[in-house]
């Protein structure tokens, strides 16, 4: 749970739990389902929400996705299991301009977009915020393994505990003022532990295997997403080499991304053996670049929209972090400059690979999320060639 300071419930507010109302946004699966038993538990006055983002028809009973349609029957079962009311919001517009069509866009673009942090940064932390404050909730609870912590200039946010369950790359776009209304009970478990605790609480759920596919994209065939609503972005067009010439022909730049290995089609087009990766997409010219592992290094990374929740980064000063530009890879040592445009320059100490416009930028110190971005350019320095 959240630090406790002395003379307040285990969220901070300085009142009895009975008397605190908690909105809980309970997607139907174990996490947020764990998250309404532990403060129902506790005696807090739990209100559970579930959003409805899109009209899956026929699959959506068997989807492996959040928010789909056996997810809302969960939701609301256990909610009932628990004795709690629970109310169900159609916000499937507002998810289809917000999340879907930019995801569509951006490929259409030749970016490489992440969906769940549009979502967050839209609909489940704007939307259902207010919607939360419309009940008169005192905060809103997720299921998110990250923890919030109130340091000196008020809350931060911080890496989860169990780091293979962290999700604070996901959440980079948490603004300060979301982050003092947000509460994540989770942030101090372990995916055991949690169901452990549904077991506990006698929640249907306690076995319900984790999501695997975007929401909206419930067989695993984005192209299909892609191809219903911007069918231009898979126009054909060339694979080109470094030095502009053609060694094949694809079918659409939405099918690639920045270090893609496998899938190009090419063989052994360099008589050399070497393996060649996607190091560039060209949107208007409808080309993707191939080249050897080498070109993807880069060390300097151009990064706009950033959310800052460190007053220096805030106040347009450089500092020395620990960087994530995807959400798999290791933290890195560089440093960040903001630019008085809204954006940063941020240099890795060590070139990365396959770093790829439309994904984020996420910066660390230690544990402690500093903000973040997302990500435009990203160029090799002449320093580090």
């Amino acid at each position: 749970m959240d630090a406790v300071a002395p003379h307040t419930n285990s969220l901070g507010f300085a009142k009895a739990p009975a008397d605190t109302r908690i909105v809980v946004a309970m997607s139907g699966g174990v996490d947020s389902s764990v998250v309404a038993g532990m403060l129902a538990r506790e005696g807090y006055d739990v209100v559970g929400v579930t959003l409805q983002l899109y009209d899956m028809g026929a699959t959506a009973v068997k989807s492996r996705t959040c928010c789909a349609g056996q997810d809302v029957i969960d939701a609301r079962r256990v909610a009932d299991t628990l004795g709690i009311p629970h109310y169900l919001l159609n916000y499937e517009d507002r998810f289809q301009v917000a999340v879907i069509d930019d995801f569509v866009d951006s490929y259409l673009e030749g970016r490489t977009p992440i969906p769940c942090v549009r979502c967050n940064q839209t609909v489940k932390f704007a939307d259902l915020l207010t919607a939360a404050r419309d009940l008169s909730a005192d905060a809103l609870a997720t299921g998110h393994y990250v923890r919030r912590e109130v340091g000196e200039g008020g809350p931060e946010l911080h890496r989860g505990v169990d780091l293979g369950r962290d999700q604070s790359y996901f959440l980079f776009a948490t603004t300060a003022d979301q982050l003092d209304y947000l509460r994540f009970p989770l942030g101090g478990l372990s995916k055991p532990e949690t169901r452990a605790l549904a077991a506990e609480f006698g929640l249907l759920v306690a076995d319900k295997p984790d999501r695997q596919d975007i929401c909206f994209v419930p067989n695993g065939s984005y192209l299909d997403v892609v191809r219903k609503y911007r069918p231009e972005a898979l126009a054909d067009g060339a694979i080109v080499d470094l030095k502009g010439q053609e060694l094949a022909r694809h079918a659409g730049i939405a099918g690639y991304t920045i270090g893609q290995r496998k899938g190009l089609g090419l063989g052994d087009v360099t008589g050399a053996g070497d393996p060649l990766y996607v190091v560039e997409l060209r949107p208007d010219a409808r080309e993707v670049v191939v080249g050897p592992k080498e070109a993807l290094l880069v060390d300097t990374v151009m990064i706009s929209d950033t959310n800052w929740l460190a007053r220096d980064l805030a106040a347009g000063e450089p500092r020395r972090c620990t960087i994530k530009v995807r959400s798999m890879q290791d933290a890195q040592l560089g440093h960040v400059t903001p630019t008085a445009q809204g954006g940063a320059t941020v240099t890795l100490d060590t070139p990365a690979l396959g770093v790829a416009p439309g994904q984020a930028c996420v910066l660390y110190d230690g544990p402690r999320v500093l903000g973040g971005g997302w990500i435009d350019t990203a160029t090799r320095t002449q320093a580090a060639a």
